[in-house]
């Protein structure tokens, strides 16, 4: 009675193989797409950092847009505005993996002008 015993647990396993493996894949690229959603949003942050800082040095919009962009996600908008004494730079871009799966990333940062002039 143990031999047939033992080997319908062998069937068992197999099965219970057979359902786990899908749900470790499943996970495994859930994890790997948040690390790269995580990524992409230090990104962001760094590109909106790098323009309020570039606009803060009363170089041209034209200029701190471009720097914000270069350290940016591909084909994230950035947009750089005034208010006051302060220079605001805010980056968006779409989450990494098909269609950003409805995930928008926003980094927003702003930086004093160092001159009181506008560039």
């Amino acid at each position: 009675m143990r031999r047939s015993e033992r080997r319908s647990d062998r069937g068992f396993v197999t099965v219970e193989a057979a359902l786990v493996l899908p749900v470790l894949a499943l996970f495994t690229v859930t994890l790997l797409w948040a690390l790269a959603a995580a990524a992409a949003q230090i990104r962001c942050v760094d590109a909106a950092r790098a323009g309020a800082r570039s606009a803060a040095r009363a170089e041209p919009v034209a200029t701190a847009e471009a720097v914000a962009r270069a350290a940016a996600p591909e084909g994230a908008r950035v947009a750089v505005t005034r208010s006051g004494e302060l220079w605001r730079v805010t980056v968006e871009a779409a989450a990494p993996g098909p269609g950003g799966m409805g995930l928008t990333l926003r980094a927003d940062a702003a930086a004093l002008a160092e001159h009181g002039g506008t560039p």
